[in-house]
């Protein structure tokens, strides 16, 4: 695996890059060789944040993890990337029964079936509404006064349908389509 450090706040000692490529390893074992890991450390107010961003072929792995401890913080992201791609590769394997496309994509990555789980992607409850023309900062007003992380609005600048939601760090952002 090919690994690209970025640190904030002077948080990449040499110990700490060498835990984070050995943790890391063990996703070798499911991935392709030479693929790209770029992993962001930083402090932030006596909490230790990692990100970790793992560009696939046609899909991107990521996960972010904040703790009081560095060290424990980077055994966390591990388990929750090698939990996504176990996921991952379960969805694939029912996709690519169906759907022959989905077949080079499934036999790229390296899981043993064992450990692959049968958690089908299910949607329990489908909402129609209608979709109301307002700005980005309407769109957010209508968003907390309802209680939720995401609203979907119509941008009558672009004339497209565009989503707001709420950040983990408290401000907002938007998806606007990209055709």
């Amino acid at each position: 695996m090919n690994y690209k450090f970025t640190g904030k706040d002077s948080v990449l000692s040499d110990s700490l890059k060498e835990r984070v490529k050995s943790k890391l390893d063990r996703l070798d074992k499911f991935l392709p060789a030479n693929t790209n890991a770029n992993v962001k450390l930083s402090i932030v107010k006596h909490e230790h944040k990692i990100e970790v961003t793992i560009p696939m072929r046609k899909r991107v792995l990521r996960a972010e993890v904040v703790d009081v401890d560095m060290y424990s913080a980077v055994d966390k992201i591990i388990d929750i990337l090698e939990k996504q791609l176990i996921k991952y590769k379960s969805r694939l394997r029912e996709k690519s029964r169906k759907e022959p496309a989905f077949k080079e994509e499934f036999n790229s990555l390296n899981i043993d079936e064992n450990v692959l789980t049968n958690d089908n992607l299910l949607i329990e409850r489908t909402k129609k509404f209608a979709v109301k023309p307002m700005d980005p900062e309407e769109a957010i007003m209508e968003m907390e006064l309802l209680g939720h992380n995401f609203y979907v609005f119509k941008n009558p600048e672009s004339d497209e349908v565009n989503v707001v939601y709420k950040r983990n760090e408290g401000s907002y952002g938007l998806i606007e389509p990209n055709f």
